[in-house]
């Protein structure tokens, strides 16, 4: 079984429990509001959930969970909408419990992947998303060297206002230089 080990967490495959666990854990921070709050899923809906990573696992999308080194599930961490034959994804994270956002869990989870897509599968171009409120966001994704290639202006409404999605995109040699 793939494990992705990093200092402060590692990166495995998520059994339905932890699918469960994330779901229950899942905390939403109306502080610092970076997606639309969703309300009324019950637990049975990370059933549904691990199903539907089940499904294309591998195929179009590589998704792991991000356990602390004490074999404690925080979240998952993914590579998706993979395009083998271009050599392009996107990148996607989740950390459930807000006091483990910040900790540099969600950076190391991100590194980890990029090795592993840049390195193991051949990825070539890695994109991520995020809003222009989510600046904790953009901080880690310019740390790890991704690059801010565009704006989507007012593209992204949630708790009555509209927000710019930003667009962010790393290339392989890019990541191999700054390493």
């Amino acid at each position: 079984m793939l494990k992705l080990q990093g200092k402060q967490i590692y990166l495995a495959a998520m059994e339905r429990e932890d699918c469960k666990k994330i779901w229950n854990d899942f905390e939403y921070d109306f502080i610092h509001q970076t997606e639309p709050l969703n309300i009324g899923h019950s637990a049975e809906k990370a059933d549904e959930w691990f199903d539907d990573i089940q499904k294309i696992q591998g195929d179009k999308n590589i998704r792991l969970g991000i356990f602390l080194n004490d074999n404690n599930i925080i979240g998952d961490v993914a590579l998706q909408d993979i395009d083998y034959k271009h050599r392009i994804c996107a990148m996607g994270l989740g950390i459930a419990k807000i006091k483990n956002r910040g900790k540099g869990y969600g950076t190391e989870a991100v590194r980890l992947m990029l090795e592993y897509g840049f390195e193991h599968i051949g990825i070539e171009r890695v994109t991520a998303n995020t809003l222009e409120i989510n600046k904790s966001a953009q901080k880690a994704l310019e740390k790890l060297g991704f690059v801010l290639e565009g704006r989507e202006r007012k593209a992204y409404y949630f708790g009555g206002k509209k927000y710019d999605r930003l667009n962010y995109g790393l290339l392989a040699d890019e990541f191999k230089e700054q390493r």
